[in-house]
């Protein structure tokens, strides 16, 4: 296709101009990309019909010269901007043959949006359009963030033969587990998502004001009650099935079917790219499909650096984008060796450093802290007959969420926690400062031997570290609604999601226990009804054993090294609120 040409159903084909030429180099100097010297041209807005007779507009960038191969881009975040300047046109600049196409209801395309539902059968319908193009050479692959991920999830459900290879970053393959995680609402992430799929014609400065104040704009629904009142308050008109999503909480309900795309993960075999960040909302399903892909035997790489999702685009794209080119040169194009030393890598946050490893997780070795009467946490279990440490949650007043997996930049990420564990319903174990370095690399493990008067019942629990100056940020976190087997006095094992960390000499182990983390996750009401059509609430007391009843433990997964020194920690320093509780994100060792 050259710069005279179009293709059918489309405008005629424009050639890069000398201002793109500009813009695509500055763009990558300024995110430290591999910067792309290839020209291509641009045929906007090509109508690829679909089996029901909508047509999904689709632009389709062809290099001037030979090709590296073909990709396939599906988004819903129109096909301009700064999504698109990093994804489809950077991609052409490095010779690549780029279809990108906007999802149904977005950007033109015919229909009308129903988030993630629709993708699986206009994925294939669209590969089924791609492989009649006289100019496909019958090989192609898939690549793309968040939308874009979940999107080449759904073509690899049934993966086409013409399939080469995927590079998925930041993305889940399935909605359940990301609206219901640990069997509570995700309250804060599902308003957000449904307020951006109704501002996705916002353009990039619209996009970016109004993540800045979406926090502000949504407080609103996160005090709502009932919940699913939201939908014709808040949400009046909106796009997102918020209704249905916050109802429907078993993952065998209809309303999934379509949304939840883990059969892709026992059929694709071709090789896959995984790009994650540490604090990232999807990062244990990431490694859920590196574990099920590798179990398999497809080759797959894994990535995971010290991001928010948000991050991964302005701090973690240089890292994905010279990553990404290597996989699909290797195999798509075949122009290149492999540069991946290893499967799997990881940054050790605290280190400031990029680690290679065969395997994820990574042998390792149990480190076990007791948690302990008065707020320490120390290698020697407490003495029998030791106190419990008690708390109570209070639905009216819930324990907030700061920091951690949150999509939005302005809440999420590692952040200082010393305003939230002044809290009376927040409880914090810290151990001694450390005398030698401290590695986790894993998943840990908190066995709490709890006891609720309560049966309606949450557990939050975060592992910080605490510099010498006091300040305590946020490493990992964990949470499930218990059970009505889990009241009373019940040892309750909850796993973080995975970390990788040093921790420095002179440092603090730090966990906090709580009994929620509100809007991350919807309150619990403390009581029996519906969670989605409820407004009774009530409080549970809650109490934690260290010898009285059980003890209850932190296992730590650790690299062979130095270990924490026994004894009881000394007291623990009165903490001070901090003002910047609510600043920008710090990475720890960044």
């Amino acid at each position: 296709m050259d710069s005279g040409s179009s293709h059918p159903g489309g405008r005629p084909a424009v050639l890069r101009t000398r201002r793109h030429r500009v813009l695509d180099l500055a763009v990558a100097r300024a995110l430290r990309l591999p910067a792309g010297h290839h020209d291509h041209t641009l045929v906007r807005d090509v109508r690829v019909p679909m089996r029901d007779g909508v047509e999904l507009l689709t632009d389709v960038y062809s290099p001037v010269g030979p090709s590296s191969g073909t990709l396939l881009l599906r988004t819903p975040y129109g096909r301009t901007g700064s999504v698109t300047l990093l994804t489809a046109r950077y991609h052409a600049t490095h010779g690549y043959l780029v279809v990108h196409q906007s999802c149904r209801g977005t950007a033109g395309s015919g229909g009308d949006f129903e988030p993630f539902s629709r993708e699986v059968e206009d994925g294939a319908d669209t590969v089924g359009w791609l492989r009649e193009q006289p100019w496909f050479d019958g090989r192609f692959a898939l690549c793309g963030p968040s939308y874009l991920g979940f999107t080449a999830w759904a073509i690899m459900v049934d993966p086409p033969p013409e399939l080469a290879a995927a590079v998925v970053a930041v993305a889940a393959h399935d909605n359940h587990q990301v609206v219901h995680q640990g069997g509570a609402f995700s309250l804060e992430a599902v308003l957000g998502l449904a307020e951006s799929f109704d501002h996705l014609d916002d353009g990039t400065l619209g996009g970016i004001l109004r993540l800045l104040t979406q926090r502000r704009r949504l407080r609103p629904g996160f005090e709502e009650l009932p919940l699913v009142r939201i939908q014709d308050t808040l949400l009046r008109g909106s796009r997102a099935p918020f209704r249905a999503w916050l109802t429907a909480t078993d993952p065998d309900d209809p309303v999934w079917r379509s949304v939840r795309l883990g059969r892709a993960l026992d059929r694709v075999d071709v090789p896959v790219l995984l790009q994650e960040g540490w604090q990232d909302r999807f990062g244990e399903q990431m490694i859920e499909q590196y574990q099920r892909l590798r179990q398999r035997g497809v080759d797959v790489g894994l990535t995971i650096g010290p991001w928010t999702h948000v991050e991964f685009v302005h701090q973690g794209s240089g890292v994905a984008m010279a990553e990404a080119l290597d996989w699909l040169a290797e195999h798509l194009g075949g122009a290149g060796n492999r540069h991946r030393p290893s499967p799997v890598r990881v940054f050790v946050t605290g280190a400031g450093e990029w680690r290679s490893l065969p395997a994820w997780p990574p042998a390792t070795e149990e480190h076990v802290l007791h948690l302990q009467p008065g707020g320490g946490l120390a290698v020697d279990a407490p003495p029998p007959g030791s106190p419990p440490s008690t708390f109570v949650y209070d639905p009216a007043d819930p324990t907030p969420a700061v920091g951690g997996r949150v999509i939005n930049p302005q809440r999420g990420g590692y952040r200082d926690n010393r305003g939230l564990e002044t809290r009376a319903d927040v409880l914090t174990f810290t151990g001694s400062p450390l005398a030698a370095p401290l590695e986790v690399v894993g998943t840990p493990v908190v066995e709490l031997v709890h006891r609720t008067d309560n049966p309606h019942a949450d557990l939050f629990v975060r592992l910080c570290e605490v510099t010498a100056d006091g300040r305590s940020t946020n490493l990992t976190d964990g949470f499930r609604r218990l059970g009505p087997d889990e009241a009373g006095a019940a040892t309750v094992r909850l796993r973080f999601e995975a970390v990788a960390h040093r921790f420095a000499p002179g440092t603090r182990i730090r966990l906090q226990v709580s009994g929620g983390a509100h809007p991350r996750f919807a309150r619990n009401l403390g009581t029996d009804d519906d969670p989605a059509t409820g407004t009774t609430l009530a409080p549970s007391h809650r109490a934690v054993h260290h010898g009285d009843g059980g003890c209850s433990r932190l296992v730590l997964p650790c690299t062979a090294g130095p270990r924490v020194p026994p004894g009881p920690p000394p007291p623990t320093p009165a903490v001070v609120s901090a003002p910047r509780a609510e600043g920008a994100p710090t990475t720890p060792g960044v």
